[in-house]
């Protein structure tokens, strides 16, 4: 009885002496009895939590809070509740899962067991050095070829990678940028012999250059021309392709490089209408392809903000297209896929990953997504496992078969909280697309660079809240564990996926007729100087056998290849750690370390290889710029070479390597190598982002002196580095008194 009483009592959480209070039975309560009572419980607490967004949220949300909403109904404008009418009650959504690794033969066979399996939909990731627009055989992309994604050179590949799988009755999502005109051409011929004709094949391809630009990087050529083969897509697509998704406008990569979800909201938004006025301006009636517009979106930890996000998009995009003078509610209503956040996961204690992927689907599906991915419990570390592949694809099974969340309609529609929440992103993400359209639109704004400086203050920001233990990430700031068992992974030999793609290029080009290849490349710089459809034209180039790097070339030799130079903010992280004792011991140890060298430490900070992904590289130059170090932000892009001749000749103390798609056993060997070579070994070579334990080894023997995993607080990582350069730092505990 004890045990009891104490499990109801005030440690449990319920309220003390809620069944004290007669007066509660004879009367209805009022929000200010209910204030009260609250306050008694907490000793006056305020429990208002302010959101990373400049969200207030109130502990308790009523009937007055949705006074003002009428959210509609499903399937009806402005689609707040759903898209369908009917939506899951009629069909789930499409279990569409991101896959992609090693050659086409892998990847096929990959595909065809989680097809087996259950999984719906197939959705293709590319290798780096295919989105850049490199053939494998090119000596830029040596340590990237298949390592992040397949690798793609021809059409050989691509019927390859569609052997058995036929186009007429598989959707297929294809998530490519840069070289999206080459893997489109590709993927229409594959299907073309495969004998499916052009209006049959379904899908979508991303062909969202202004994300790129903002956030992922993984561009080819300059902003205009960029734009233009947007919508050469779009009108190619609208023409021959009816059931083709011509555009996938993604938020996603701008929730993994830090932005909030009013910022993810507000700028995929903004974006859309950018392309949508592109195609308008093109000639294209808005009506004739707003239908086969798709959006792409990240989903998060914040259960019930990412619920409301995908609403609250409904609801602009409907706004949008209606002012842009759209008369078809088809083309008013916004399609989403959605995947499952992947710098939420974590490399330590990554079984806690499987929750993490499971919360988010919820959210995915209680928000109404049309299709979903969920992500691997070990892709904080490494490619999927088979065995982490089901774990994450039965995740979305169990929803489907197991819950009855397909029952009804909008579950949480009319939710107080839900319905306010909706509203009150929606008004958030509408100030920021205004701002956008003041100031000359989306693409405007990317070129002028304060999307990007705004997502990566952001970014920043969290960092540094992660790092002093105040949004806490459980196995990572607390409840960690004192030791843990590794997880197996998978490794791709990057060597011999990338002679065995060489070899078939070879092949391609000494089977095809070259002076009709030649004449197709000819055509497709012809009609890059004038106005001829690219996609058209490289479908031609294709068909005559073009490789993906030369119809790539063909194009960059009329419109050039784009490079930006990173630019980290300052003040933000260093901002959060004013009053920290631990922030001043290391500005003390740089301030030592100055003085020894008679000049601020100096730190190169380096991204090798064709990997885009720059958000901890750009989070480390922050915090150790606020810190005091002189900070080199290296361009992206850059070989082990350059990099190594970048760091001699800014005469640094160390370079922080940062990688993320499994190019490091390559790639840092390498850079360590040239300088060696260069006399330069003196240069300390640390190493960050998504590597392995595993791998850790041969890295320290190739002469790298430290290894930061995923989930590293940046303070800790300071000293290290400021014990490298022969700062012996004060143990811990002294920090803490």
């Amino acid at each position: 009885m004890a045990d009891i009483e104490k499990m109801t009592g005030e440690d449990s959480g319920a309220p003390p002496d809620s069944r004290t209070l007669p007066e509660a039975a004879a009367e209805r309560p009022t929000v200010s009895n209910w204030q009260a009572l609250a306050e008694k419980e907490v000793k006056g607490r305020d429990l208002t939590w302010h959101t990373p967004e400049g969200i207030a949220v109130k502990p308790l949300y009523t009937a007055e809070d949705t006074a003002d909403i009428d959210p509609g109904l499903p399937g009806f404008g402005p689609f707040t509740r759903g898209a369908r009418a009917s939506m899951y009650a009629g069909r789930p959504w499409t279990i569409r899962q991101y896959a992609g690794f090693s050659t086409a033969e892998e990847s096929n066979a990959f595909y065809r067991r989680n097809l087996a399996a259950g999984q719906k939909g197939l959705s293709v990731a590319f290798d780096l050095a295919t989105h850049r627009g490199y053939d494998s055989d090119h000596p830029r992309v040596t340590g990237d070829v298949g390592k992040a994604g397949v690798a793609i050179d021809s059409v050989e590949d691509m019927k390859i990678l569609f052997d058995g799988i036929p186009l007429d009755a598989m959707s297929v999502s294809m998530t490519m940028n840069g070289a999206v005109i080459p893997i489109l051409a590709f993927f229409i011929v594959a299907g073309e012999e495969q004998g499916v004709p052009l209006a049959k094949l379904d899908g979508t391809i991303q062909n969202d250059i202004l994300k790129e630009f903002m956030v992922r990087n993984t561009y080819i050529y300059p902003p205009e021309p960029s734009m233009r083969i947007v919508s050469d897509i779009i009108a190619y697509t609208s023409r021959h392709m009816p059931k083709f998704n011509s555009i996938s406008i993604s938020g996603y990569h701008m929730q993994e490089a830090g932005a909030t979800q009013v910022q993810e909201l507000a700028f995929t938004i903004a974006d859309g209408r950018e392309y949508a006025k592109a195609a308008i301006a093109s000639g294209l009636d808005i009506d004739q392809f707003a239908g086969r517009l798709s959006f792409f979106f990240a989903i998060g930890m914040n259960f019930f903000m990412e619920i409301a996000k995908l609403r609250a998009a409904r609801l602009l995009w409907h706004r949008v297209m209606t002012g842009l003078g759209a008369k078809d509610e088809r083309s008013k209503m916004l399609r989403t896929h959605c995947q499952t956040s992947g710098v939420s996961l974590q490399e330590q204690d990554p079984y806690n990953n499987v929750i993490r992927t499971t919360v988010e689907a919820m959210a995915a599906v209680l928000g109404g997504t049309q299709s979903l991915h969920t992500n691997a419990l070990d892709e904080a570390i490494a490619l999927p496992t088979d065995f982490s592949a089901r774990i994450a694809r039965n995740t979305q099974i169990v929803l489907q078969e197991e819950t009855g969340i397909t029952n009804v309609v909008d579950p949480l529609g009319g939710s107080y909280y839900v319905e306010a929440l909706t509203q009150q992103l929606a008004d958030k993400a509408w100030e920021i697309i205004e701002r956008v359209e003041t100031e000359g639109g989306m693409a405007e704004a990317v070129a002028a660079g304060w999307p990007k400086a705004m997502i990566e203050e952001a970014s920043a920001a969290r960092a540094a809240r992660v790092d002093r233990g105040e949004d806490v990430i459980v196995g990572v700031n607390k409840y960690r564990l004192a030791d843990e068992d590794p997880v197996e992974t998978l490794d791709i030999d990057n060597h011999a996926v990338r002679a065995g793609q060489v070899a078939r290029i070879a092949r391609v080009k000494a089977a095809r007729d070259e002076g009709k290849c030649q004449a197709a490349l000819d055509a497709l710089r012809k009609g890059a100087r004038g106005s001829d459809n690219l996609l058209a034209l490289a479908v031609e180039a294709a068909r005559a056998r073009a490789t993906l790097g030369e119809i790539s070339q063909a194009m960059e030799d009329v419109f050039g290849r784009y490079d930006t130079q990173p630019t980290p903010v300052s003040g933000i992280y260093g901002g959060a750690y004013h009053d920290d004792p631990r922030w001043e011991r290391l500005t003390d140890g740089v301030a030592a370390t100055e003085a020894r060298l008679g000049r601020r430490p100096r730190m190169l900070v380096a991204k090798m290889g064709q990997d885009g992904h720059d958000r901890g590289a750009n989070l480390v130059s922050s915090m150790f710029g606020d810190l005091g170090f002189e900070v080199v932000p290296g361009p992206l892009f850059q070989t082990p070479e350059e990099a190594a001749k970048l760091a001699i000749a800014s005469d640094v103390d160390v370079v922080g390597a940062s990688s993320l798609a499994a190019g490091h056993k390559t790639l840092v060997p390498e850079l360590i190598g040239h300088l060696r070579d260069a006399g330069r070994g003196d240069i300390k070579v640390i190493a960050g982002g998504v590597i392995p334990s595993k791998d850790y080894a041969f890295l320290r023997d190739a002469g790298v002196q430290a290894i930061f995993g995923p989930g590293t607080n940046l303070i800790d990582a300071a000293g290290q580095v400021l014990a490298l350069l022969g700062h012996n730092m004060p143990p811990q505990e002294e920090a803490a008194e």
